[in-house]
């Protein structure tokens, strides 16, 4: 029975598109990336050196990502575009709001607030964690030995 049924979801079940799907994915990914830049070249023709730059892009498209996913654009792209979408920054923006606008019937506390970092939260906890522990792995070896 377990054979047969298997089958059968393998025959009705529509087959995925890979070529067509990595090539939106590397597409769209590349048009979020040359936004990126041209964000940076704007704020650095306005007079920010190179790392303030950087951080005012990252924010700009952090933004930018998490007002698009609370209009519902972002998920429109990433049905089509995929990992296009997911791999950026703006995926990460995505990521946090998503969540939270899942709840947001549920009050501005408990709704928003208790769901924003849901997905996202253990990415934070767990990279900030590792920064840690390798910044103190270096510290003793370069310090101590």
């Amino acid at each position: 029975m377990d054979k047969n049924y298997k089958e059968y979801v393998d025959k009705i079940s529509p087959k995925p598109t890979y070529a067509k799907n990595y090539i939106l994915a590397f597409i769209v990914g590349g048009i979020i990336c040359v936004i990126g830049q041209a964000i940076n070249d704007v704020y650095m023709n306005f007079g920010l050196d190179k790392l303030k730059a950087a951080g005012a892009t990252s924010m700009t498209l952090i933004f930018v990502g998490a007002f698009l996913t609370g209009l519902g654009v972002y998920d429109l792209i990433g049905k089509r575009a995929g990992a296009g979408s997911i791999i950026p920054i703006t995926g990460f923006a995505n990521s946090i709001v998503s969540p939270a606008m899942e709840y947001k019937r549920e009050g501005y506390v408990m709704g928003v607030g208790a769901n924003l970092f849901k997905i996202a939260g253990p990415v934070l906890v767990y990279g900030i964690g590792s920064s840690v522990l390798c910044g103190l792995i270096y510290y003793i070896i370069k310090f101590v030995i």
